[in-house]
């Protein structure tokens, strides 16, 4: 089914990283800068991320010895230091996920240079650290945001959904790796509510994660990516992730199953490409350069 398949590392069959989006309450105070504060039992909810979640995911990384990735809002960075410099220190990597959430499609093109340009220098300034792969908050990837991506260094982008495998997406100043996933590999739908309750309901833990197996024995089966969208206040959750972490157990027992950052991924695809072993899609960017016709 798969017709651009590659040869992962080590006769492996997939490529696998459960990616974090580590949003903490960013999105509330940016969608509600004038009461968000108010909001105590949201605050409390979302913080659930850094002060226990990440913790426990942290710890359970350890135990399968395995490096994920986590993209974090520069905001949360300034607000929750311990929780980032603790997936730094055990070695897992970090991507931008905005400064504080932002919908990129709402931003003119030097007001989305100005966010990723503070987000870089958060990192840096707070750990010297310099992200490599980016996520677009809400996925809403821009006209502009390809070509601020190589202009701003980055090696590779995971906010886009055009194939099962990884790909090239080419600004006009450059290309870069595109790590796809799509909404049905995000945790949302499944278990996030709104900041106020309305009463929408919630999968269990086991049927909630069904969807994200199912598409896992996919990616197994044909040669594919594997890449979840996971947020540390929802998948984090106690039960949740016992469920969760007791399925990665299982395939971390497997010998053809290869965990990786993403941006091991990403360097493992570009050398695959450099020296012609591999032929990704490759996709212009932006698609449409002006309003289509009705």
């Amino acid at each position: 089914m798969i017709k651009n398949r590659i040869d992962w590392p080590n006769g492996a069959r997939c490529a696998c990283c459960i990616s974090f989006d580590m949003d903490a309450d960013s999105i509330l105070h940016l969608t509600k800068p004038k009461d968000g504060f108010r909001y105590v039992s949201a605050i409390s909810g979302l913080q659930y991320g850094p002060y226990v979640a990440i913790p426990r995911i942290i710890d359970s990384y350890k135990s399968l010895n395995i490096k994920q990735t986590f993209f974090i809002p520069a905001w949360c960075v300034e607000n929750y230091p311990k929780a980032v410099e603790l997936i730094l220190e055990n070695g897992h990597e970090i991507g931008v996920h905005g400064y504080m959430h932002e919908n990129l499609l709402d931003c003119t093109l030097d007001g989305e240079r100005q966010i990723l340009e503070k987000a870089m220098n958060i990192f840096h300034n707070y750990f010297g650290y310099v992200p490599k792969g980016f996520r677009a908050p809400l996925y809403n990837f821009t006209n502009n945001t390809g070509e601020l991506l190589v202009e701003f260094g980055f090696d590779y982008d995971s906010s886009l959904m055009g194939d099962d495998m990884p790909y090239l997406i080419t600004p006009k100043n450059g290309e870069i790796i595109e790590l796809p996933t799509h909404w049905g590999m995000d945790d949302g739908p499944q278990f996030i509510q709104p900041f106020v309750y309305t009463g929408r309901p919630t999968r269990s833990p086991t049927s909630g994660f069904e969807i994200f197996k199912q598409e896992f024995f996919a990616a197994y089966k044909y040669g594919g990516l594997w890449l979840p969208v996971f947020h540390p206040y929802a998948s984090g959750r106690l039960a949740r992730w016992d469920v969760i972490s007791s399925f990665m157990e299982e395939l971390v027992s497997k010998e053809d199953v290869w965990f990786a950052t993403l941006g091991e991924i990403a360097t493992y695809v570009k050398n695959q490409i450099q020296t012609d072993n591999y032929q990704p899609l490759n996709i212009k960017i932006p698609q449409y350069s002006q309003k289509t016709s009705i």
